[in-house]
């Protein structure tokens, strides 16, 4: 079985509350692990940190975050924390069977990627898989970590487009990411206790709207469309049963304190 041979919907841009964003993917897993459609998606999110699996709660600035009305959720991928709204960024989600996709994490990666990289061409913005290891500036921030050739995406001048994370389960493999669109350094970097520099931010950080000619609009359109033809989606939508079970999700892990607010 190959990714071809398999039936795709394409989902969003959609704009949810941060445990729900989260919740749909693993209600997608689920979708796919009984044979039902492969997902590709698209999907905005109101002003949130999504902190990675191993992120320890005491990097996080929990009072500028209420007070900015940022909500706060953990992914179930790895990496550091990523402040995301409906300026900075926009996301994207695959899910797929797991004997759809290759055994190696790292050919998984290559594979799927090659959509982001292909939307970031048709954006005109000359970006590619991060060519060194470059050492980290703030660990706790995902786009200021270590570069990692593998996963990271950077612009002509080397600066952090996109991160991309996976994980595996037993019968469905997911994988998200973030591209970054307009930086907003001060809002992001004050979501950590150590207050990392916002210029610094700037320095190691792009945005699509600083290397292209392009909205935010048509770039989410560029992004969901290059996903959909990559594997011949249709225009799909969640069921009532997967909107279930993601409620379930969301309210028993994704938006929960224990979840959220765990330590590694």
């Amino acid at each position: 079985m190959s990714l071809a041979d398999l039936e795709w919907r394409v989902i969003g841009e959609e704009t949810r509350p941060g445990p729900m964003t989260m919740a749909l993917e693993a209600a997608a897993a689920e979708t796919v692990a009984a044979g039902g459609p492969a997902t590709v998606r698209v999907y905005t999110w109101p002003d949130t940190l999504s902190l990675g699996y191993g992120q320890d709660p005491d990097t996080i600035d929990w009072a500028f975050c209420e007070r900015e009305d940022i909500g706060v959720t953990r992914r179930p991928t790895g990496g550091g924390a990523i402040y995301h709204d409906s300026v900075a960024d926009i996301s994207y989600g695959i899910v797929a069977p797991a004997d759809a996709v290759p055994g190696d994490l790292m050919a998984c990666y290559e594979q799927f990627c090659e959509p982001v990289l292909e939307a970031f061409e048709r954006m005109g913005v000359d970006a590619s898989f991060a060519d060194d290891e470059r050492a980290a500036v703030h660990q706790p921030a995902c786009y200021l970590r270590q570069l990692h050739p593998a996963h990271d995406i950077v612009g002509p001048d080397g600066r952090k487009l996109s991160g991309n994370a996976q994980y595996r389960q037993k019968d469905a493999v997911i994988q998200h990411g973030s591209l970054s669109v307009s930086l907003r350094p001060e809002r992001h970097c004050g979501c950590f206790t150590a207050d990392p520099d916002p210029e610094g931010f700037a320095e190691r950080v792009g945005a699509i709207d600083e290397y292209a000619d392009i909205d935010r609009a048509e770039a989410v359109e560029t992004l969901r469309s290059t996903l959909a033809e990559w594997v011949d989606a249709t225009p799909g939508s969640w069921s009532e049963a997967e909107l279930a079970r993601a409620r379930e999700h969301a309210e028993e892990k994704y938006a929960a304190e224990e979840w959220v607010r765990r330590t590694p």
